[in-house]
Order: C-alpha cells, then sequence, then structure tokens
C-alpha cells in the first residue's frame, strides 16, 4: 500500500525540487508569499512565477483571494489541527504525515504537536531528519487513506479527500475506535509513517535533497 501510495506522488523535474525547497524555506519564515516576491525569491519575472504556481507537478498551492501563497506542500501560515515549531517558529501543517517530511526536507529537527481527533489527547513529536527522537506517549500510531482515495488534483480535493482523514493517534485502541467510523483508511505505526515520509521526499525531491546534503557536507 505505502509503494502505491509513493508511485501517484509526482515526478518533479530538479530544477522545479530547487524553486519547491525554497518555496517552503520561504513560507516557514510566518508569512504568506506573493507572486511578486516568488519571481524575486527565483530571480524570474512574474509570468515565470506565475507559470510554475500555476503549471509545476508539485501543485495544489493555497492561493487566497489576495492572490498570495498560504500554503505549499503541506506547510501553512494559517491555523489547522497539526502545529510544527521549525527554526524556533511556529506553523501548521494540513495532516499527520505531512510534518514527518520536513525534518529532512529543512535539515531541521521538527517539534509536532497536534491532538488525538478520538480523544483530544496532545500528541508531541521530536523528529529529527533521520529519525523518530521522542514520541509523548510512546503508542503513537498514524491514520492513512487508501492509494485510490487521494485525490491530488486541487488543493481543496487534496485536502478533502485526504489529508482530514490523516492524524496521529495516542494508542491502537484510539485509532481503532475512529477508524471505524471512517472507511477506506487503514492505521500505520509511527516508524511506517516516517518510512513513507523519507520514501516520499527521495521521490519528490530526491535530488536537491541530496544536491543539499553533499553541499552541506
Amino acid at each position: 500500500m505505502i509503494d502505491e501510495l509513493l508511485r501517484r506522488l509526482p515526478t518533479v523535474p530538479a530544477e522545479d525540487q530547487r524553486t519547491g525547497i525554497l518555496l517552503l524555506h520561504e513560507l516557514a519564515k510566518g508569512q504568506p508569499i506573493g507572486i511578486a516576491q516568488l519571481a524575486e525569491l527565483l530571480g524570474t519575472g512574474s509570468v515565470a512565477a506565475e507559470a510554475f504556481v500555476r503549471d509545476c507537478a508539485l501543485s495544489p498551492f493555497v492561493l487566497e483571494e489576495d492572490g498570495r501563497i498560504h500554503g505549499f506542500w503541506g506547510l501553512s501560515v494559517r491555523p489547522t489541527h497539526h502545529r510544527v515549531r521549525i527554526k524556533g517558529r511556529k506553523l501548521w501543517v494540513w495532516c499527520a504525515v505531512d510534518t514527518l517530511l520536513y525534518p529532512e526536507l529543512f535539515g531541521e529537527t521538527v517539534e509536532i504537536e497536534t491532538r488525538d481527533p478520538e480523544t483530544h489527547q496532545m500528541n508531541r513529536l521530536t523528529v529529527s531528519p533521520t529519525r523518530i527522537e521522542a514520541a509523548e506517549p510512546a503508542g503513537i500510531i498514524v491514520s492513512m487513506v487508501r492509494p485510490r482515495t487521494a485525490d491530488f488534483s486541487s488543493n481543496p480535493r487534496l485536502r478533502a479527500s485526504a489529508c482530514h482523514f490523516i492524524f496521529f493517534f495516542g494508542s491502537r485502541a484510539s485509532g481503532e475506535r475512529w477508524q471505524v467510523k471512517h472507511s477506506g483508511t487503514v492505521l500505520l505505526s509511527l516508524e511506517e509513517a516516517f518510512a513513507f515520509a523519507r520514501g516520499a521526499n527521495a521521490r519528490v525531491f530526491g535530488a536537491e535533497v541530496a544536491r543539499r546534503r553533499a553541499y552541506a557536507s
């Protein structure tokens, strides 16, 4: 199932991978990003920046009425159910598994806080680029949608079909109670969810992650 989910993720050219990582780092500053700001960040004109937002395989973006990017690749400057702390700044994320992408993509340890949707218990995790460093409570598990359920064609469709069903649970018993009410979902161990996140990064951003790792060393 995890392999099938990974196959459904987009294949992204190296230059778009670089642009996507730059955009994530800029969005992590906590403010929405306008097209002119994106163009300046990329060293291109506004037409090229608009084309990237419109046509890139990394879509969907969250574009609000002000024309600015408020969310991208799961990261949001607006509150959601899932909170993360990256480089000391509080941000929000569309779904539980998205939170596990960012330690590797940012090369930073990330702090995660999100409530169990069944018990409302707070789950806290500390995740480095290579491992789960800490999890409280210790028995956290993760819900995931089945591969054919997720619709990647637009941000609203992706969030409605997938993100709204991907959570951290404080125990398997809690996850199983919730799963009974949400057909089409499965439960993963925290280690399986982290492995999926690493696989997703390798498929979507692999060349850029490798380039940045080589540069840092």
